[in-house]
């Protein structure tokens, strides 16, 4: 099956150099961001709030800016180990050329180089995907509710159907072109979306998820390949 068996290529790569590399550079920006933020608003929260307050019957407070700002750096702290994932997601998009290149380096040396995707382009598609992510998410959130048997059908179809859309056109359109490579798209959408499912299921099993954008261009990369040359066989421009 085309999808099993480009998703066991890809795992059998997964400890190549380039791939790690990838997975590296994509967490270190999601926590050097995370970081960031979390600085900023313990900074802004020691500004804003008073270090004492008068309270009725009570009488004078101190410490309130260092309490709150504890409490606000344990939040953060919290909604990090929820926002690593996606953001980490994020910047690793940036660079999925890089494991696109090293999956055609070792299993299709005999291909031409690929277009360079644009690092303004793949930020905004980066970004732009995570957006449809968190839409899509809150749509399949609100349709468990009301379906809360199906919850996890719901929530792999839905994010089975981004993960493949998003990668597999990524992947197309290094070769093909933007216009061409949507249409590639969805001529195999059974394909596609079957794959993404794939990818979608380890999404909830934490540190394993962070390897997920990496093994999703890698695998595509191979269905993408098999999709071209069953094309070029049947005689399909």
């Amino acid at each position: 099956m085309v999808i099993i068996s480009s998703f066991i290529k890809a795992l059998s790569q997964l400890a190549d150099r380039r791939f790690m590399l990838v997975v590296l550079k994509g967490s270190a920006l999601a926590f050097i961001l995370l970081a960031a933020l979390s600085a900023a608003l313990l900074g802004l929260l020691d500004y804003v709030l008073p270090d004492r307050l008068t309270l009725p019957l009570i009488g004078d407070v101190t410490g309130i800016n260092v309490v709150l700002g504890l409490g606000s750096f344990f939040v953060m702290l919290g909604l990090s180990v929820f926002l690593m994932v996606p953001v980490a997601s994020v910047f690793t998009g940036i660079f999925l050329d890089e494991v696109c290149e090293a999956v055609e380096d070792k299993h299709y040396p005999h291909l031409k180089p690929a277009h360079k995707t644009k690092l303004g382009v793949l930020i905004a598609d980066s970004l732009s995907f995570l957006g449809l992510m968190i839409v899509v998410n809150l749509g399949a959130l609100i349709a468990a509710l009301f379906f809360s048997v199906f919850a996890p059908f719901i929530f792999l179809a839905a994010n089975g159907f981004l993960l493949g859309r998003e990668y597999f056109q990524m992947v197309a359109m290094r070769r093909l072109g933007r216009e061409k490579g949507k249409e590639l798209y969805h001529r195999n959408l059974a394909v596609v979306w079957g794959a993404g499912i794939l990818m979608a299921i380890p999404l909830t099993i934490p540190l394993i998820n962070l390897f997920i954008p990496v093994l999703g261009a890698a695998t595509f990369t191979h269905i993408f390949m098999k999709i071209e040359r069953k094309r070029e066989y049947d005689g399909v421009l």
